[in-house]
């Protein structure tokens, strides 16, 4: 094994991470309406059509093949004119104004620009985009207009499209025009033909290979719609392919997302900013949450994430347990029926070790990349259990973790045999296979793990989260066993958690950081460089009270809270770069992980910052959504936040970060054993002066709650109360 200062690989072209995503041109500037329906999500330019333009990413996308790379509409031959363009709150629909350019008709006559008002509104179901155009002719005279489409259909795999190049690709099948439809077809190299069919609803519709022309005869004041939709099949699928006209494919859309888990209950308080940041929250949330065979699961985010990941799934389900408690549920049930049972080099499984990613798209069938099922990640398996223990305290579901329980069973012993390879007590991590992803934590760029002199680490790496994840499996699962008659295992469980915290603040704790070491390497040496990881650590409750305070203080000192969120890395770090995914960026699932230890303390002020700057940045963003991650500048006065060129918005974890933000403040801890909800010294940011929560359950009990915020307390109110509910206010 090299010595730290043989370690020479600082370049950053040498340590590129294979499967990065690339960005050649500005991502942040591209202001795209978003759609997501299951494996189906769409991408639009603000007009509502997709342009290879900017990184590219736009287009309809099924099962992360791109069905729909290019759609352009044109009014009698030219681009209209954008006067709006939104999204409903509810992330259902598109909306989009626009209107004719000064123009000349066939006929020889000037059309006046803002004659005639074109209104479009698109929304998606399983393998559907429907697209609805409506025509308002305010002029004296009638018109004889036509509207057009050009389209193109690349089927680009999602990681093509992120950048990876093939050497071969499938076929193009040749198009099949026929009257008011064009259906583009793909025979991909695993074998599996993919196609695109487009269909206007006029029945004079002009078809032609790559487009169609709709001629529209408008009355003076009159209106005329149509409706232009793409269907994306794919052979062998069990997807449903609707027969549904628009409005009631768009009934059955409204439904299902009044339906969703979310809907129930009800946050509300005296800020309309936080009001709004938190129905986009809840809106992305219920877009992402999608039903599986197994239950809900929160896909990570669009474009690039928009499938199953196990680290995200469990942190999105660990923020929202506490109001909807069946998303863990989902993601329990998902990750127990995925969870490896043997050894695979090439896909880094090993019995008992929960699932990092699942990929459908032609490339991963193929092996071109290794995340078909891939099991690279070092901190899914004990957060696994994490969220098992908790879900248990929030539900008293003893008969679903019975049902699980050789699920987790087989995740400790992965911990104890697989994650602890040298029998040091800690958990490591080492790829496998070259194809694999290095780095293994939630931290997965390759030059995120590295020592004081910006080295890059050398393995196996332990990482200091990653050992409180295992601390707060032990302790909380250890409740579990008892009540499931496993008195002795419970027992050693316990002891397990006691023998690590010790061991850990032996070997992680540095008295010149003060605070966690970032990572062990594999000569056991500290990675004495001061990160949030650190932070993270305080999630678990492994820090001891002294400890608490001194990463908390730095956590909120300049060098680390940016005035938007807690940097990844402190400003004085060698590999510092605001602009880096993992190296000084702003995540708010990170700093609300981080906020979470305040949870039962008396001291809320990390909590409260945390807020106040989430908060803050959900009014500099678009639509209210919080991105996956922000760069980490400085907070300037009139300047809002500098974005990151190619973050997924909306990212599960990221919408989820409220929710999980506000529990911490709020102290707000349900024990469903005890039929109690605990509040540890509840406290509101000071723009919070009044908060309800109304329908929250546990249970079969029901409780609406009022918080009032005055100079040096909150108090709290029972609105209404259902059921045999205790409420316990700790001050």
């Amino acid at each position: 094994m090299p010595s730290v200062e043989n370690v020479q690989n600082r370049d950053v072209i040498e340590v590129e991470n294979q499967f990065y995503i690339r960005a050649s041109s500005a991502l942040a500037d591209d202001r795209t309406r978003v759609l997501l329906n299951g494996d189906t999500f769409a991408i639009f330019d603000r007009s509502g059509d997709i342009q290879p333009v900017g990184f590219g990413q736009q287009g309809i996308f099924h099962n992360e093949t791109r069905h729909l790379s290019r759609l352009e509409m044109r009014f009698c031959g030219l681009r209209p004119l954008l006067l709006s363009s939104t999204i409903r709150e509810d992330n259902v629909m598109v909306a989009v104004d626009l209107t004719n350019p000064d123009l000349l008709l066939p006929s020889g006559a000037s059309l006046p620009r803002g004659t005639v008002h074109i209104y479009r509104t698109k929304f998606l179901t399983d393998v559907v985009c429907y697209d609805q155009i409506t025509l308002n002719n305010y002029g004296e005279w009638p018109l004889d207009v036509e509207v057009s489409f050009d389209f193109e259909s690349d089927f680009a795999d999602i990681f093509e499209v992120r950048g990876e190049k093939r050497a071969r690709r499938g076929d193009k099948l040749p198009e099949e025009v026929r009257r008011g439809s064009v259906t583009v077809g793909y025979e991909g190299l695993d074998r599996i033909r993919r196609s695109t069919r487009v269909e206007c609803s006029v029945a004079t519709c002009e078809s032609r290979p790559g487009g169609m022309t709709i001629p529209i005869h408008l009355e003076a004041r009159g209106e005329s719609t149509f409706t232009v939709n793409v269907t994306c099949e794919r052979e062998g699928s069990s997807s449903h392919y609707p027969t549904s006209n628009y409005s009631e494919a768009l009934q059955a859309m409204n439904q299902k997302r009044t339906s969703s888990p979310l809907a129930d209950v009800e946050i509300q308080s005296s800020n309309e900013q936080f009001n709004d940041w938190v129905r986009r929250s809840r809106a992305d949330l219920a877009m992402m949450v999608t039903t599986t065979p197994h239950g809900l699961y929160p896909y990570a985010g669009v474009p690039w994430f928009s499938t199953v990941f196990g680290r995200d799934g469990i942190i999105t389900a660990l923020e929202l347990l506490w109001l909807v408690p069946s998303v863990a549920n989902g993601v329990l049930t998902y990750l127990a029926a995925t969870q490896a049972t043997s050894h695979d080099a090439a896909r880094d499984a090993d019995p008992g070790k929960i699932l990092h990613e699942m990929r459908k798209g032609e490339m991963a069938r193929l092996g071109e990349v290794p995340f078909g099922h891939y099991y690279g990640t070092v901190d899914a398996t004990p957060l696994f259990v994490v969220l098992a223990a908790a879900y248990y305290e929030r539900t008293a579901d003893i008969d679903f973790l019975r049902e699980i329980w050789p699920n987790i069973l087989a995740a400790l012993e992965w911990i104890d045999r697989y994650g602890d390879q040298d029998g040091d007590g800690f958990v490591e991590y080492a790829r496998k296979t070259d194809h694999g992803l290095v780095q293994q934590g939630w931290k997965d760029s390759n030059d995120s793990i590295f020592y004081s002199d910006g080295n890059l680490a050398v393995g196996p790496i332990a990482l200091c989260e990653v050992q409180a994840y295992v601390y707060a499996a032990k302790q909380g699962i250890a409740a579990v066993a008892k009540d499931l008659g496993h008195a002795e295992l419970s027992e050693r469980l316990l002891k397990q958690a006691s023998d690590l915290r010790t061991k850990f603040t032996a070997m992680f704790w540095s008295d010149e950081l003060g605070m966690f070491a970032l990572a062990l390497d594999g000569e056991k040496r500290q990675c004495r460089v001061r990160s949030s990881n650190a932070g993270q650590c305080l999630y678990s409750g492994i820090a001891s009270d002294a400890q608490y305070r001194s990463v908390s203080d730095a956590m909120l000192s300049p060098a680390f809270f940016s005035g938007w969120g807690i940097r990844t890395l402190v400003t004085g770090e060698k590999r510092y770069n605001p602009m880096s995914y993992h190296n000084g960026s702003v995540w708010p699932h990170d700093y609300a992980m981080i906020a979470y230890g305040a949870l039962r303390r008396a001291d809320k002020d990390l909590a409260l910052r945390v807020m106040s700057g989430l908060l803050d940045l959900s009014a500099e963003v678009t639509l209210d959504r919080l991105p996956e991650l922000i760069c980490g500048f400085g907070r300037r006065p009139g300047k809002g936040p500098t974005l990151y060129p190619v973050a997924c918005s909306p990212q599960a974890w990221a919408a989820g970060s409220v929710f999980m933000v506000l529990q911490a403040c709020l102290g707000l801890e349900i024990r469903a054993l005890e039929s109690r909800l605990y509040l540890h010294h509840a406290a509101l940011p000071e723009k919070l002066q009044h908060l309800t929560i109304r329908n929250l359950r546990v249970g079969d009990a029901c409780v609406d709650l009022a918080f009032e915020r005055y100079a040096e307390t909150v108090s709290v109110n029972i609105l209404r109360r259902s059921g045999n509910l205790e409420i316990v206010a700790l001050r």
